[in-house]
């Protein structure tokens, strides 16, 4: 396949697997209702707990979000294009004995296409439009965001995660750990001096601008503290 094709068949595959609403169908199958009319009206794992009311619930559905972000990303950086002798690099890049440094930048930029279509896809899910009738956005991306980062370059994983989960517990705003972790995905990048920290930057941003409504109404007052009930917060 020609190289401009195989990038394009990543980047649609990688969002036609993040479209998949995992939220919305793990919700109708245990209480037959809507989730995206319940809470934030998002097809996140947090809105599986405020639809269910179960934390096992969220589990299964947070797992689901992040192997959808996961699998596509590892596929575009390992055995899909069946080459022998690969090793992966916790920077994101494919190396192995039979390619040429042009080849590992060339697999490396598929492995970005695959973060960035997953990403999208569960924050614009094509299902959900199609559900609808209606193409919006439908998600935020973390999860899914951070099932990628593992596959991509665990280490840029580990910061986001860490810094969001520590902002949570100290301010008890999810909103805040969650806008936290994702401004923290470029300053990994740069700390770690990884040649692909612009491509951290936009997918940085890319995150934030989907929280950024709610964020500003936390600096308002408008935000609940670790908002997980039904009717307890604002919607979007």
């Amino acid at each position: 396949m020609e190289p401009i094709l195989t990038a394009v068949a990543v980047f649609l595959g990688a969002y036609l697997i993040g479209s998949i609403p995992f939220a919305y169908i793990i919700v109708r199958a245990v209480t037959g209702e809507d989730v995206t009319t319940h809470g934030t009206g998002n097809i996140g794992a947090m809105n599986v707990r405020r639809t269910t009311g179960s934390w096992g619930w969220f589990v299964v559905a947070m797992f689901a979000d992040a192997f959808k972000g996961m699998i596509p990303v590892a596929a575009a950086k390992t055995g899909l294009f069946s080459l022998p002798g690969w090793m992966l690099l916790p920077n994101g890049f494919l190396l192995g004995g039979t390619l040429s440094a042009g080849d590992s930048v060339y697999f490396a930029y598929l492995a970005m296409l695959a973060v960035a279509g997953s990403v999208l896809g569960h924050n614009y899910s094509l299902w959900i439009a199609l559900k609808k009738r209606h193409f919006g956005r439908t998600g935020k991306g973390l999860a899914t965001g951070g099932g990628a980062l593992l596959a991509y370059d665990w280490r840029l994983c580990l910061a986001v995660v860490v810094v969001g989960l520590l902002v949570i517990a100290l301010t008890r705003y999810m909103m805040a750990g969650q806008v936290a972790a994702a401004l923290t995905l470029p300053v990994a990048a740069l700390a770690l001096r990884s040649p692909d920290w612009p491509f951290a930057l936009v997918m940085g941003l890319v995150v934030y601008a989907a929280h950024h409504k709610r964020f500003v109404g936390m600096l308002k007052g408008n935000e609940p503290r670790f908002y997980v009930n039904d009717r307890q917060g604002p919607r979007g």
